[in-house]
């Protein structure tokens, strides 16, 4: 059985691939009554499963007329949301942030479970056994290029 966040990311993905244009306008109060949970747990759904590298964007406004607008930004252009991705790497990438990138790259099927899981432990911090900072540039290095060994093949 899936637990409430992954049923809530189900259907906030059904909505987006229901809607024209990858763009869902959703309100809080509405899906925390439908899934009878607190607006929080929708709140961390969004937060944790529909960032910027898995390929989304959010827009939320709060009050009375609030509204969350999740955006697909991850286009069928493979090549532009890999480049996304390196511009979000930057100069050094954190472990968390490599994480959700390369999750990201598992579930738009740009990467196999096998892969996602030899990346992960090769950005692992206790494979790069550097001090901070420089461990962050090392792991933004060798995520760039992996991307741009998926990018172009």
């Amino acid at each position: 059985m899936h637990n409430m966040s992954d049923i809530i990311e189900q259907y906030l993905k059904e909505l987006l691939e229901q809607a024209s244009g990858d763009v869902v306008e959703i309100k809080r109060a509405h899906i925390a009554e439908k899934f009878d949970c607190v607006p929080s747990q929708l709140n961390y759904v969004i937060k944790t499963r529909f960032t910027n590298e898995h390929g989304y964007q959010i827009e939320s406004k709060r009050g009375g007329g609030g509204y969350i607008r999740i955006t697909k930004i991850e286009s069928n252009d493979q090549s532009a949301f890999i480049e996304h991705l390196k511009e979000l790497t930057g100069q050094q990438v954190s472990q968390q942030n490599a994480e959700r990138i390369v999750e990201g790259l598992f579930q738009n099927q740009l990467i196999t479970e096998r892969e996602r899981k030899l990346i992960l432990v090769t950005l692992h911090r206790d494979t790069l056994r550097v001090d901070l900072p420089y461990r962050d540039y090392i792991r933004a290095n060798i995520l760039k290029q992996v991307l741009t060994i998926i990018q172009y093949g």
